[in-house]
């Protein structure tokens, strides 16, 4: 058996590494940027209006001029106009280029219009004001997304605003879950009294669906030969295998010796941690293998601790360390690192962690009160209200 930390660095280093795909930017959003975004011309394009009213040369304003006759319109998406005289305006809509010969916008709401004469009221008007300028956002060619990041709307409207149609980004690996127990029936069957349904499946689905990879669904008996013959041909087209059930100590728990008959090399079996104790992974050429124990908070959790952080890394994202402070005292005597289930409530910007202990790791209704799970060492017994731990967030 292996600690928290020795299984988290035994699966960090056998890491999937992805190979690199184009995809529509309809398709972009959530997957991991592959290549450098540089901005194809400045952002903005010109110096841009960013109110509805008129634009003057700002001397004129300052030397005490404030009637300014309308010499024409500038509307968003015509072609950039010309101030003949500086004596006069020219109207100007939001989005619309600064024409040249001006510097400043006055809003209308700061205006009187008669007769082609704009009568400015306002004193406080500043040269530039109510204008985006040429270039503030970023320069041609500058750097504006590296690589190696998800993609958020925010990054899928910069791509289109520098004409990327179609995006480089890190091809997920080809997964499957892979549920097992005799006991489980489809979530549309009426279970008999000793037959539950089927839920860790549609959790691993949802869960890898949130990190934009997709898998396909198996469910197998507890029977050695079906185990065998399914499992190798799972293994032969697909990348990342999740199980859930079917490793711990039992009579039928066939799923360890099965994988490794089929040549998937065990790294490790069961990890000194409650919930998911006899967690199994293993690894090939082609194949990494998580199996992770049947009760629905172990199979929960095991994701969240080691597949998600697993596919994250194997995708170069940077991602960010938890921590909460825990808000009641709390007690756990077998020497195992014990992984809480919490409420989180933020108190004037601080995380607190509020214990909701469940009925163990069978207690999956229990999850839907919970954020998380907060990671207490294995070292201590006793874990006292105001200390901070390590924090896994699943909400």
């Amino acid at each position: 058996m292996v600690s928290v930390a020795e299984a988290e660095n035994i699966i960090l280093h056998h890491l999937f590494k992805p190979s690199i795909e184009k995809v529509p930017l309809t398709l972009a959003n959530g997957r991991v940027l592959a290549e450098e975004i540089e901005a194809d011309r400045d952002l903005p394009p010109f110096n841009r209006a960013t109110m509805d009213g008129i634009a003057i040369s700002f001397e004129k304003y300052q030397h005490g001029q404030r009637t300014f006759r309308i010499e024409g319109v500038q509307a968003a998406g015509q072609a950039q106009q010309l101030l003949t005289d500086n004596r006069n305006c020219i109207e100007i809509m939001t989005g619309a280029p600064l024409p040249i010969g001006t510097d400043t916008i006055i809003p209308y709401e700061s205006l009187t219009i008669e007769n082609k004469a704009v009568s400015i009221s306002e004193n406080g008007v500043v040269k530039g004001q109510s204008v985006h300028s040429q270039g503030s956002d970023a320069h041609q060619y500058e750097l504006l997304l590296s690589g190696a990041m998800k993609l958020s709307p925010a990054e899928i409207a910069l791509l289109a605003s520098v004409g990327k149609s179609e995006v480089a980004v890190f091809k997920n690996p080809k997964a499957v879950i892979i549920s097992t127990g005799d006991e489980l029936v489809d979530v549309d069957h009426m279970p008999l009294p000793h037959e539950i349904r089927k839920s860790n499946s549609y959790a691993l689905l949802a869960a890898l669906s949130e990190l934009d990879c997709e898998a396909d669904v198996f469910h197998l008996k507890d029977d050695q030969k079906e185990l065998t013959d399914s499992i190798k041909s799972i293994l032969s087209n697909y990348e990342l295998i999740i199980l859930s059930g079917g490793v711990s100590k039992g009579k039928f728990d066939f799923v360890p010796k099965v994988l490794e008959s089929l040549g998937i090399k065990k790294l490790f079996h069961g990890v000194s941690q409650r919930p998911g104790k006899p967690m199994w992974f293993g690894h090939s050429d082609k194949n990494t293998v998580f199996a992770l124990p049947g009760n629905p908070v172990s199979t929960f959790m095991c994701f969240h601790r080691y597949v998600k952080p697993w596919l994250e890394k194997s995708m170069n994202l940077k991602t960010k360390a938890h921590s909460a402070i825990l808000a009641a005292d709390f007690t756990f005597a077998p020497s195992l690192t014990y992984f809480l289930q919490v409420k989180i409530e933020n108190e004037n910007g601080r995380l607190l962690a509020y214990p909701c202990a469940g009925g163990g790791s069978g207690d999956f209704a229990n999850l839907k009160d919970a954020d998380g799970f907060l990671e207490l060492p294995l070292e201590r017994m006793e874990f006292r209200k105001g200390e901070c731990f390590p924090l896994i967030l699943f909400r």
